[in-house]
Order: C-alpha cells, then structure tokens, then sequence
C-alpha cells in the first residue's frame, strides 16, 4: 500500500505546491514527540498516579445531576478576526493538558496553526480571482452574443433590401491609452498580493504575481500594439472596445493598413463617421479567445476543489498520527476548527447557527415545539459552494454557447481525458531496438571491411550517401533525448506540457518519442545496409545512388501526410512551429516557439547536410556524379553560409519580437547573444573554406568564437538555468532544486561548459586515427546534440519554478471586450475603472480633435517604423559581414594600416613601395 505521503506530492498541483500543508515538515514534528515518548516511558509509579488523575478527571466532569460537564479537552483553538478583507481569519491552538514534551508539541501545533491560516488565505484569494474572473467572462459572452445577433440582423436586413444602406449603430474609434493606466482590479490584486507579502504567510520566496488574465487585464498584449488592435464599437447604446491580439501577420498588416486608412479618412471626411466593417473572422476570433478564458477557468476551478480536498485529507492524516502518537483525542476537536475554516466551509456557512436551534429542540417538549424545530431546521438550508456552484455555471454556459448543446463535444475541451499509456508500445520499442542494434552491427562490420570511412581523397561515398545518415542520426538523437527529457521531467513533477502549453489529448508521451526514434532509425539503418550490401556486391554506384534520395523523400511525404497515422495531430503542430519560428518577427513568440528555435541552433550541421543533399538531389547531380557543383557554385556557397547563421538569426528576430511586444531590454540583450553566435559561425565558415588563410584568421575565429561562448555560458548558468545565485542557501545554485542531490547540478555545469568548447576542433583539427573526418563533425555535432538535451532539463526546470513561485497553473487567456464610457473610461465585470491618460472618442457622437488622431497614427507609425528599421538594419549587416569576411576585406585593411605605419616610421624607399601596393591593393 503507498503511504499517504507519496500519495499526497503525486496528486497535488505542481505550480501551487508551497500553497499546500507542508505534510514532510509536520511529520518530522511529530517524530520529536514520538521519540522523546519513546525515551522517557514512565515507571509504574507514575503510571498509578496517572490512573488515579484519570479516573477522578472523569468523576469531576459530571455534575450532581448526571448531567456530563462541558470540557474543551487538551486543546482549544482561538479564533482571531480579520482586520481587513483579504487578511482571512486566524487561528491560534492554545495546550490546556500536559503532553509528553510540551514545548515539542507547541511547536507541532504552531505549525498547524500556520498551515491552516496559510491554506485559508491562498484558498481566499484565488476564490476572489476565479470569482472576478468568472463574472467578467458572463460580461464577455453577453457582449458576444449581442454583436452576434446585431450582425445577423444586418445580413437579414441587406439581404431583404440589398440597396438599403449600412445600419449606422455600428462605428468604431481608435483610442489612445497609457500605459501607466491601472484597472481597479489591477490595483485592489496588488494591494492583495502586498499585504500577503507584509504578512507572516509567505508561500515562497519568489515575487507574486498574478495568475491569469483578470477581465480588465490586457498585459499578455503589447502596450504599443494594444491600442493598434484595439477598436471600439457602439451598438444598443454601449461603447464596446475589441481588442484582438496581433498573433498572426495578416492580423498585423490588417492593424497597420487599418490604421493607414482611418488616417487618410480622417484627413478627407472630418465631419462623418466612419463605419467598421466587423466581419465573421473578427467576431470568431473574439469567439475562441472567450471560449479559451472558459476552459481555463474551468480548469482552475477544478484544481482549487482539488486543493481544498488534498488539504482536508492531509489535516485528518497528520491529526490521526498525532492521537496515535501522545494518546490524545485531539482529532474531533481541531477537525471542528478545519472544517469550519473558510477554506473548506466557503459558502457552506448557516445563515443563523443550526446548532444553538438544535439545542434548543433538545430541551423543549411537545408536538408543536417539535414541528417548530422542524420548519426551523427545515429553513436553515446549507448555501452551495461557490467554487462549484461557478463551476457548474461554467459548465453551463459552454455547453449552451460553444458546443452546440452537446454535452459530451464540451467535456471533451472542459475535461480532455489523457491517452493511456499501452505497455504494447513498450514492447514495440523493444522490438525494434534490437532490430537496429542487429543492422547497426552489421552496418559497421561490412563498412569496415570495405574501409568506406577510411580516410581517402576522393570517396564517392562519403560524399553523396554519408550525409544522410549523418543527418537522420542527428536528428533522432535529438529526438531520443527530447524523450528521456519527459521521462525526467515527469519524473521530477515539472508540467512540461503546461510550460510548452501541449495539449493533454495529443501530447507525446516518453514511450510514443522512443517509438517514433526506434522505428525510423530500424528503417533508415535498414536502407543504408541495403545500400551498402548492394555496392558490396558489384553494382556501381550510379545504379543505387537513388536510394538515399528515396529515403529522404519517404520521410518529408510521412511528415506532410494529410492521413490520420503517424501521430497526424504532432506532426502538424511542428510544421506550424516550425512556420512561425520562419516568420518570427511577423508571429507572437509563445514558449514553445523559441524553444524549438533554440533545439534548431544545436542543429546546424542537420541543416547543413539537408541543404547539401536537397542541392544534390534537386539539381540532378546524382545522375552525373558531380558532388562538385554544389560545392563550387556561388550561390551554394551563399546559401551554405546563410544556413550556418540561419537559426541564430532566427532566434535573434523572436528576441526583437519579445523586446518589441514586452518592453523587457533583457530580450535585447539576449539578441546580443544570438549575433555574437552569428559573427563566431561567420568566421567559422569563412575559415573552413580556405584554412591557410593565415594566422589573423585563425585569431578572428578564436576571438569570436571566444566572446560569443563566454556571453553563452553566462546566459545559460544565469539566464536559463537560474544557477550561480549569490545569496543561495545552496552554494552556487539556487534556493529551491527539484533535484535532491546537488551534485548532478554541479556536473551538468561543468558538462554545459566542455561541451560549448566544441569549436576548438576548428582550431586544433584533432582527428581519430585513420577515421574521416566527416565522421570526426558528426561526433562532435552528436556532442553539441547531447549538451542542448541536458540544456533542456535545467530550462524547463528554472520555468517550473517561476511559474510555482507566482502560483501560475493556468494559462492567462487575454478577453477581446472592453465597455467604454463616453468619458474616456471602460467598464468592465462589475467595476467601472477611469484613467487619466485615456482618450476614448466614438465617431457616431463626437469627432475626435484632427490633432489627437494625428499623434496617435504618428506614434504608432513610429514604433512601427522602428521595428522594421531593426529587422532591415539587422539583416542588412548579417549580410555584409558574410561577404566581408569572404573576400577577405578586413584582413586587407588591417595590411593597409599595418604598411602605413611601417610608412610613418621608416622613410625609405621600400615603406615608400609597400605603401603603393597598399594603395593600389
């Protein structure tokens, strides 16, 4: 049977695990007493003595009467009131017996105490957040259905009478608004969130902060963007602002272009409203961004039931072990206290006291004082908890709204159930794990007879099918350690799948990533001894060179494939991943984006050798042999060195979008980082083509890639690991681990740093014997692979526990309504929040000042302009610092110098004739 303990870490919710009762730390209280009980037993003496106590205790608590006299037992809870709202009740436990070791039992009841005030007042606050939230969302979905019916109404309209003109309710206006502008909401959670921090009940020692998106919060959008995407509209005498967020580039180049227009517009017809065309996508997408908030909301009221049933449960285990230990009944007593807390009553409170009646009703007589107690009793019904009184409104409300009253279609997103794990997978893996052994075995044995990776100076074959196999085995040991990573990571109770916001339903589990390697390196082994066998046995390589390429084309036909096999729904998230991270600048950077563009930055030798191959194939150079072509040809050489910077640039382009939509200068400095890595693959390249350019190359590439892996080692420890803190209870670590033994950190941080010294190989040009030095870059390629896999880990770990330190368990689903009054403030919930910086004009009411409309479209413009001046300006210099270095230009500057100062100092006739040559080179 699995202890109690066990059962409680794996059930409880990660992110709010400092918010549960400390049930280690109860324990080990309670283990003082049982050992100090265990040391002092008393004699017989004692124990008579004891007895006696007892028995005449008893006698004294009956009266004359037989009446039994009222005792609070061993122990009695005090209550103190709240001094102010959000400060909950507190409860104090006072020792009226004496215990074994009383101060040890002070102690155990102190920490009671403070795990019971601490579960009331985290269960408290996010009661009052889930709560605003939940009444904001039903303002929400009111405003949907309203704009729904309006438009349906129009298209009934214009479809009677097609040449009437557009109904005029509905205009729309720009707003400007400051960024410095607070919600009320905002304020009241944050005077919260400061009066926890003033208090003694700190869950953490990381900030607080808020959890999801309360219904007047708008910070998952860009302060710049915001008033962008933000529209209002006046419909049935309410001023509606819409706000979709700019994710996507056809919703930005609608904002920009929209923008673009009402400028003209308002330069052309300055006493004319202008009308909004809101058409379906817009309203669909206000649609999905509700429909989102309800299922997160669901999902945070689910986990608070959880919370408060875990919590009841661990109080009624630590209470039993405590009367088994020190013989006490202290069990009904202090239970009492925990079921009337406010964590686990709520709204389940009388309205008048149900006990004091019943008293009463003991000691009256008589029929009709009976019936009086019963309508009494009757009358006093138990009010619903409003935790699951909200979730069944939720519940409710989606299925009414968005499934089509199909209850079964809405459990379906309200609770996704997880896919069972099949042990059929596992012996699959098994299965063909040991097929790829066997044809790895005789891959390497027959290779090894016919010397294919031996050095030679010209091998056909490491040429034209080695990239390949290089380039699959890169890839499914990335893949490989991608699964060994959720092994670990479930393991160790870190929600990957909330960090990378996987869904539950399609989500590779460990088992199905090993599936996926096993399976596809069985069949590309397979290929690859096929292929070797056929040349072993005479046929020339013209007639088998097809093999490879099919090979290739097999898997890019599997990974579009439009069937439901394969893991259909994961191969198509990646290629949507992989389109935004193309486009980086253009799409909202979510986590799960520039965490495959890092992965991409440790497979730049894959992206290379695809390159390589797609030119070999594409071009037809199969047919004639001529591996050359791809090598020698300018653009090649071109596309080969933009390859090589590809994902760093493309990491940089998220940095300046996060910059861009946060206002974090940290994204800044993270960019510098990815063209420090540039520059040091710039020159790498430039020093492999031509490696007796020099010593002033070779100083380049050590200087570069010197900076760029100094500027990396600090991110990583610092940035992404969260490592090397100063004031750490750990040495050199951090305050809260996920991993006991703190040794795997300090070795995963001196792997991190040999590993990143991979570059030296351009240097030293080490080689193994008389092996190839293509299968030399693999090694040290499968190297970078390994290192990025233990990178991963510590990542995901460092964000777990940011997001457990702001009690973040739910994703912040940003809301498209904001009502907005005609004195340039919104209202939104129950609350009607004014700023002083905000300027709301509505075009069927009142023309905004021409002035006003111009700042904003010309400050907005300028953000734009700005960003796209960094894009351009950034790319530009990538450009020319390749060509820069490729032609060798800095070097030749450096020689002009040189000569001039030689000139300078020596008068003579050969500084006169050096200085010519400089000149004229």
């Amino acid at each position: 049977m699995v202890k109690f303990s066990k059962q409680f870490e794996g059930q409880l919710i990660p992110e709010w695990k400092h918010a549960f009762v400390d049930y280690c730390q109860l324990k080990n209280d309670l283990k003082k007493l049982y050992l100090l009980k265990t040391d002092n037993k008393p004699d017989s003496t004692a124990a008579t003595g004891t007895v006696a106590r007892t028995v005449l205790s008893s006698i004294k608590n009956f009266s004359i009467f037989g009446h039994q006299r009222r005792d609070h037992g061993p122990i009695h809870v005090h209550k103190k009131l709240a001094s102010s709202v959000s400060k909950g009740d507190m409860y104090e436990t006072e020792l009226l017996e004496q215990f074994a070791d009383t101060a040890a039992a002070k102690e155990f009841f102190s920490c009671l105490d403070f795990q019971l005030n601490k579960v009331n007042q985290f269960f408290k606050t996010k009661e009052t957040e889930f709560m605003e939230l939940g009444e904001s969302l039903k303002k929400q979905l009111e405003i949907l259905i309203d704009l729904k019916t309006v438009i349906q109404h129009r298209r009934q309209t214009r479809d009677i009478t097609p040449d009437s003109k557009e109904d005029g309710s509905i205009s729309y206006t720009i707003s400007c608004e400051s960024d410095k502008d607070k919600t009320e909401q905002e304020q009241s959670q944050e005077s919260i969130n400061e009066e926890l921090e003033k208090t003694e009940l700190a869950f953490s020692d990381s900030p607080r902060s808020e959890e999801m998106g309360n219904s007047t919060k708008t910070k998952s959008l860009d302060p710049k963007w915001r008033s962008v995407s933000g529209q209002v509209i006046s419909f049935q005498g309410k001023n509606i602002k819409m706000n979709i967020p700019l994710t996507t580039p056809s919703r930005t180049f609608s904002a920009i272009s929209h923008l673009f227009k009402e400028d003209l517009t308002s330069s052309k017809k300055s006493n004319e409203g202008t009308k909004l065309h809101i058409n379906k996508t817009r309203v669909h997408h206000a649609e999905k961004m509700i429909k989102g908030a309800f299922v997160e909301l669901y999902k945070g009221l689910g986990f608070l039931k959880t919370y408060r049933q875990l919590n009841k449960l661990a109080f009624i285990k630590i209470l039993k072990k405590f009367d088994k230990v020190t013989g006490k009944q202290v069990l009904a007593i202090y239970l009492k206290v925990v079921e009337s807390s406010y964590f686990n009553s709520s709204d389940k409170r009388l309205k008048t006291s149900l006990e004091k009646v019943l008293r009463q009703c003991e000691v009256a007589i008589g029929l009709i004082v009976g019936l009086v107690c019963t309508v009494a009793s009757n009358s006093e019904i138990l009010e619903p908890d409003m935790v699951i009184k909200l979730a069944d409104e939720v519940e409710e409300l989606f299925i009414k709204n968005f499934a089509e009253e199909d209850k079964r279609k809405a459990m379906k997103y309200l609770r996704p159930k997880q896919r069972k794990e099949s042990h059929g997978i596992t012996f699959i893996v098994g299965l063909f794990s040991g097929c790829f052994i066997a044809l790895l075995v005789g891959y390497v044995i027959m290779a090894h007879i016919m010397g294919t990776y031996k050095r030679h100076p010209f091998s056909l074959y490491m040429e034209t099918v080695y990239p390949v196999l290089s380039m699959f085995s890169l890839m499914f040991l990335h893949f490989f350690l991608y699964g060994c990573n959720i092994f670990a990571w479930r393991k160790t109770r870190i929600n990957y799948s909330f960090i990378l916001e996987l869904s539950a339903t399609k989500e590779l589990k460990y088992r199905d990533v090993f599936l996926i390697c096993t399976t596809s390196m069985t069949a590309v082994m397979g290929v690859m001894f096929v292929h070797l066998a056929l040349l072993s046995k005479g046929y020339s390589i013209t007639q088998v060179q097809v093999i490879p390429g099919l090979l290739l084309l097999l898997f890019l036909l599997l990974l579009v494939c439009p069937f439901n096999i394969y893991y259909r729904s994961s191969r198509y998230r990646f290629l949507r991943v992989m389109r935004n991270i193309a486009f980086s600048p253009l799409y909202k950077v979510l986590m799960l984006d520039f965490f495959m563009a890092d992965q991409l930055c440790s497979q730049i030798p894959m992206l290379r050798n695809l390159e390589y191959m797609a030119c070999y194939y594409i071009t037809g150079s199969y047919k004639t042999q001529n591996y050359n072509y791809c090598m020698n040809a300018k653009h090649y050489r071109d596309l080969a060195y933009a390859v090589s910077f590809l994902p760093y640039y493309w990491r940089a382009m998220q940095c300046a979008r996060r910059w861009f939509d946060e206002g974090q200068t940290s994204h800044l400095v993270n960019l510098g980082k990815y063209v420090s890595a540039m520059l040091a693959a710039g020159s790498k390249v430039a020093y492999e083509k031509d490696k007796t350019k020099g010593v002033g190359w070779l100083c380049l590439v050590v200087i570069m890639s010197s900076g760029a892996t100094v500027y990396q080692l600090y991110w990583d420890f610092v940035k992404d690991w969260g490592l090397l803190q100063v004031n750490s209870k750990n040495p050199w670590l951090r305050n809260d681990l996920m991993l006991r033994r703190k040794t795997i950190y300090y070795v995963s941080m001196g792997l991190n740093f040999i590993l990143r010294l991979a570059w030296l190989q351009t240097v030293l040009h080490s080689t193994f014997g008389h092996v190839d030095s293509r299968v030399t870059g693999l090694f040290l390629a499968a190297l970078e692979v390994i290192r990025r896999g233990l990178w991963n880990f510590f990542r995901l770990e460092n964000e777990h526990l940011n997001n457990a330190g702001k009690f973040r368990a739910v994703n912040p689903v940003p809301l498209p309504f904001d009502e907005v009054d005609e004195d340039g403030s919104y209202c939104m919930s129950h609350t009607c929040i004014h700023g002083s910086g905000k300027q709301t004009f509505n075009s069927s009411h009142t023309r905004p000042h021409p002035s006003m409309s111009g700042v904003f479209i010309r400050s907005t413009i300028k953000n734009i302009r700005r960003f796209v001046l960094l894009f351009y300006s950034f790319l530009c210099c990538a450009t020319k610092f390749g060509h820069f270095i490729s032609r060798g230009t800095i070097f030749r500057i450096a020689e002009v110098r040189c000569l001039r100062l030689l000139d300078s100092n020596s008068g003579d006739d050969d500084g006169s004739a050096k200085r010519n040559s400089a000149q004229r080179t």
